[in-house]
């Protein structure tokens, strides 16, 4: 049995290196394998596509991420905060309250204990309000993930947050008001990193046990065949007894024939943003204590930045600083009208403006643009999943991957599901079951 794996980022490197043992080739569209696993490097300045760190609640899947990295591999006590007034309030924003102005800790207490808003029906704005009260809702959540989703969190389903958002215990919220050192999500409390290399050593990892990758190969038709499938770039055809698609949806649906009008409508009513990241490089840095914080308020583009020479030296010549502002967008909103220079412009006139750094210190930049960052689970994206998902079991092409699966899945949660799913094929001779 021989499989194909479309795409060459974590999700098919990581089900290709648990296929190991049987015939699989991964087809990579560029260069260089990673997806948004990738590390950049520009004059000896390099960075991640995104805040990557390693840390899980499965311990199962973060042991066996540490355990492929051998020594090349750091762990260090999490310290991320929140941009706030001017200030910086320990993340989770309800474990710091002792740092706000009295005023906004009576709002943020008053409201979380004298909560009105009934149990949530629909939608995630409704569980925000109910969960944490108008104070604290209002002052963080709600504008921070207006910024990161750019939709009002009231069209985004509730599915997604069981697990990713949980709720504070009351006792937790009296202790930050008062002063109590309080944690917030324990299993974040501490996290992994590559020694050199960036994120992508992860994925390296993987791939040093691959025996098949082709780069360079731009999937731009799938085709059932027999008891088969021929995939071509154009230029070159091959044949696979099973495919395994970790390809964004959208990118899946070009390169297919005859599709149900039920299922194409379903995949394109599905939404995702895109991310910018911007990266600066500094002759000196001000912010030494932390890998990375969040910004939730409106006038800056960006919603995270990432230090990280707070890491190690490897990201950066000796005696200079790498940072990074993440950014997202949706396709035809003003972000994605910005130029490059006007972004970069942007990102470092506001930093200078916060204290964060000073623009004379700046000494390189540069940008990337993904256009698949984040899947945003708009309310009934449960239902479209189902009839996509029913679909392609029909036809036995299987999905795994972030936007293949279309689920936020951080990078334990992708290995995880490439495991299951190569577990499947294997104890079920190449078919997978439900």
């Amino acid at each position: 049995m021989k499989i194909g794996i479309l795409g060459g980022g974590l999700a098919g490197i990581s089900i290709a290196y648990f296929l190991r043992d049987l015939d699989c080739e991964v087809l990579e569209e560029f260069s260089r394998i990673g997806g948004h696993c990738k590390t950049k490097k520009k004059k000896g300045f390099s960075y991640d596509m995104g805040g990557h760190i390693m840390f899980s609640k499965d311990k199962e899947m973060l042991n066996f991420e540490l355990k492929l990295l051998e020594d090349n591999k750091q762990k260090f006590r999490r310290f991320n905060q929140i941009w706030f007034k001017g200030r910086f309030i320990k993340y989770p924003f309800e474990n710091d309250l002792h740092s706000l102005d009295k005023e906004d800790i009576f709002d943020c207490l008053y409201h979380f204990f004298n909560n009105p808003y009934p149990r949530p029906k629909t939608n995630f704005r409704e569980w925000i309000y109910y969960t944490f009260g108008k104070g604290i809702a209002e002052k963080y959540l709600i504008p921070y993930n207006k910024k990161i989703w750019k939709i009002d969190p009231s069209e985004l389903g509730l599915e997604w947050v069981e697990g990713r958002v949980p709720k504070p215990p009351a006792e937790d919220i009296l202790k930050s008001a008062l002063g109590i050192e309080t944690e917030g999500y324990t299993h974040q409390l501490y996290f992994w990193y590559p020694k050199k290399g960036g994120i992508e050593s992860l994925v390296l990892a993987f791939a040093k046990h691959v025996k098949s990758i082709v780069p360079n190969y731009k999937v731009n038709k799938v085709k059932k065949i027999n008891n088969g499938w021929l995939v071509s770039d154009g230029k070159t055809e091959k044949t696979y007894d099973k495919i395994i698609n970790t390809m964004p949806l959208p990118e899946l649906l070009k390169c297919l024939d005859n599709i149900p009008k039920r299922v194409v409508h379903a995949i394109n009513s599905l939404r995702y943003n895109s991310t910018i990241i911007v990266m600066i490089g500094l002759n000196k840095v001000k912010i030494k204590d932390k890998f990375a914080f969040y910004v939730p308020q409106e006038d800056t583009l960006y919603h995270r930045l990432c230090f990280y020479t707070f890491l190690n030296a490897d990201h950066a010549p000796k005696g200079k600083h790498t940072v990074t502002a993440e950014i997202t967008y949706y396709p035809g909103d003003k972000i994605s009208k910005m130029s490059d220079k006007e972004i970069i412009k942007h990102t470092i006139v506001t930093m200078e403006r916060e204290g964060f750094i000073d623009s004379g210190d700046v000494c390189e930049t540069d940008l990337v643009n993904s256009r698949y960052g984040y899947v945003v689970n708009t309310i009934g994206y449960i239902d479209k999943l189902k009839i996509i998902r029913e679909y392609f079991d029909s036809i036995g092409l299987h999905l795994c991957g972030r936007f293949a699966e279309f689920e936020y899945l951080n990078m334990d949660m992708i290995i995880r599901h490439s495991f299951e799913l190569a577990k499947k094929i294997k104890d079920n001779g190449g078919m997978v079951t439900k």
